[in-house]
């Protein structure tokens, strides 16, 4: 046995898998009962994880319906909407805004500024961003929206800087379908400076609080403010400029096209009422309106003014007006009003003092409208300035019986003399010689009133401007035929009264009136204005002699215009008093005095015309009231205009005659 090989240990072959939840049978056979081993310790359990393919699947699927939901929108905003959201986007992220022009200053003819612009802006809001529900769509969903009554809190802070009523403002802020509202016009610098700082203000805060600011949407579109730096000096010429920046009367409304200039805009993004700096702009810029030089001197307005307006104070009366005319060019130097206004603050004026009563009122002139009768009689050779004319104390002619202003006895005068004494009845007598009959003589005298400018326009186009009335010849009254004559029966303005006087200073040639010397555009190039129109109405003899005729009325003793001598200037002039037509009644209330001439009387160089309606203190006479106002604004015209006397002597007509 040793030699063999030790006996190999058989190992066990490893059991089968279990079938049914039972073990499987071993092969070997039973080897019979076995000694029983001790019990294994008791392993612990093992935790078992679930699959997680369920998991990944889940996540996968609400993945992808995620990025399909993102896909889809993606499609719409892209493709399927993208024209209507581009739109809105557009209408909230740009704003567009108009850029005043700076209006065009007036000035004097030396370039003394009359009426001129300041900076200012015009207070703007954006009412879509007042509202809770158009400023979410401007955002993102998470953004801070204003609150539902941002209009009145906006209004609340606002109102006190602009002085406006919170309720209107909050309402204007509510304005549906609208992107611009406008809050206040003109505001001074120092106003939307006010704002801006309230603006900053806000926003800060809202920031930090991460709410909206209820003032965002409030802007400011630059503008300029009119200022008439002499109060109201000229105030019935230049106008005044309207609540939407027009002229709203005088030079402002009839040259409001090259005042006003060409309005630009302005283009750019904004995101929360903040201009984005970024995103560029389009702008269009404004164009300048265009200087204005009148033919006004600013010193003689002032003295002319003055003048008037102390004499209505002191007579009491409605109101006045004082010409002021170069004769040889028709350029008006002065065109006074009284009472003015001040067109800085229009909240003060009375609405009847706010037109220019020298072109608008029309009334029955007087007496200064006998040179056109005196001049008329000489250019038709009917008289001579020696012709006698034995004045009655009253005249019959047709329904009346004619007198003069006081009662005399029979007077002997010359023509001279009747428009020296400013005889009616001497006037009636001498105007009848214009032709074989009374309607001839009437048709005469009216041809020549028209020529001198009675009853048409007088060149200016003015706003309002009255024309005047002078019927037809034909249609003359039987009391007109004898009326007009003497400056009553027929209605004017002053500024045609003015121009008479004119055309007798410059050798009988009428040269319409001009207001405007010219036009300065942005460029800085000066336009003229066209020249001003001429007609012929008398020769230069009989202008000359009616000028002669003139210089009775103020130099001889029984003239009755002495109030209005210059001393060491030859002054020719005529006193008138009519009675005056009430506007609100339309019967004869009070009168017209009037004084109109010119100097130096043998080299003319300026006319003046003063004329005061209803005097109801003092006196009441042309040459009484009114010759003093000629003599004190002829005296500064002449001086300013440098006019030195002629030293020649005054020819010195006879005024009356030894029957």
């Amino acid at each position: 046995m040793t030699d063999r090989e030790p006996p190999r240990r058989r190992v066990p072959a490893p059991a089968r898998p279990a079938r049914n939840g039972r073990p499987a049978a071993s092969r070997r056979p039973n080897p019979g009962p076995r000694r029983p081993r001790p019990a294994p310790a008791k392993a612990p359990a093992a935790l078992r994880l679930g699959s997680p393919r369920p998991r990944l699947r889940m996540v996968s699927l609400g993945l992808t319906l995620v990025l399909v939901a993102f896909v889809v929108r993606l499609l719409q905003v892209q493709a399927v909407d993208a024209s209507a959201y581009a739109a809105k986007a557009e209408q909230h992220r740009y704003v567009e805004h108009v850029l005043a022009a700076e209006r065009g200053g007036i000035t004097d003819r030396s370039g003394v500024a009359l009426a001129t612009s300041v900076d200012a802006y015009d207070i703007t809001a954006d009412p879509t961003m007042f509202r809770p529900a158009d400023t979410a769509a401007a955002t993102n969903s998470t953004a801070p929206v204003v609150p539902r009554d941002a209009p009145e809190q906006a209004a609340a802070l606002l109102a006190p800087i602009l002085g406006a009523d919170a309720d209107v403002l909050a309402k204007k802020l509510r304005t549906p379908r609208t992107r611009y509202v406008l809050l206040a016009r003109r505001q001074t610098p120092q106003v939307w400076r006010q704002i801006k700082d309230l603006k900053s203000t806000l926003s800060e805060k809202a920031d930090r609080e991460k709410s909206a600011s209820v003032i965002a949407g409030v802007f400011a579109d630059p503008s300029s403010k009119r200022v008439y730096p002499n109060g109201d000096l000229a105030a019935g010429i230049l106008g005044w400029v309207n609540a939407d920046g027009k002229g709203g009367g005088g030079i402002e409304q009839q040259l409001n096209k090259d005042l006003a200039g060409k309005p630009g805009k302005i283009k750019y993004a904004q995101s929360g009422g903040r201009q984005v700096p970024t995103a560029g702009s389009d702008e269009q810029p404004a164009v300048p309106g265009s200087q204005v030089e009148l033919t006004i001197d600013r010193d003689i307005q002032w003295a002319a003014q003055k003048a008037i307006t102390d004499q209505v104070k002191k007579s009491g009366a409605d109101r006045g007006y004082v010409m002021v005319q170069d004769t040889r060019t028709g350029e008006v130097l002065a065109m006074a009003n009284a009472p003015g206004f001040d067109p800085n603050d229009l909240s003060q004026a009375n609405a009847t003092a706010m037109g220019n009563a020298a072109l608008q009122d029309a009334y029955e002139p007087g007496s200064t409208a006998k040179v056109m009768s005196m001049a008329a009689v000489l250019e038709e050779n009917a008289a001579t300035p020696d012709t006698h004319v034995t004045v009655p104390n009253r005249l019959h002619r047709g329904d009346r019986l004619f007198q003069d202003d006081v009662d005399h006895p029979t007077w002997h005068l010359t023509l001279n003399g009747v428009l020296a004494k400013s005889s009616n009845i001497g006037t009636i007598l001498a105007a009848g010689q214009l032709g074989k009959t009374q309607p001839q003589a009437n048709r005469v005298l009216s041809s020549y009133l028209r020529k001198f400018g009675i009853g048409r326009p007088t060149g200016l186009g003015f706003p309002g401007e009255t024309p005047g009335i002078l019927a037809p010849a034909d249609k003359w009254s039987t009391s007109q035929q004898y009326t007009i004559p003497f400056g009553q029966g027929f209605s004017i303005n002053a500024m045609q009264a003015a121009s008479v006087y004119s055309t007798i200073a410059n050798g009988g040639v009428r040269v319409e009136p001009t207001l405007v010397r010219g036009t300065k555009g942005p460029d800085g190039r000066f336009t003229p204005a066209p020249s001003p129109k001429k007609n012929r109405v008398v020769s230069a003899k009989t202008a000359k002699t009616v000028a002669q005729m003139l210089e009775s009325v103020v130099d001889d003793e029984e003239g009755t215009g002495a109030k209005a001598r210059i001393p060491g200037y030859r002054v020719a002039g005529k006193t008138g008093t009519a009675n005056r037509v009430d506007p609100a009644t339309g019967r004869y209330k009070g009168y017209t005095s009037s004084f109109a001439g010119f100097a130096p009387a043998d080299k003319p160089r300026v006319t003046v015309y003063c004329a005061i309606q209803n005097a109801t203190k003092g006196g009441y006479f042309g040459g009484q009231i009114c010759g003093p106002i000629y003599k004190q604004v002829m005296e500064f015209a002449l001086k300013t205009l440098q006019v030195p006397p002629t030293g020649a002597e005054p020819a010195r007509l006879p005024v009356s005659f030894q029957p």
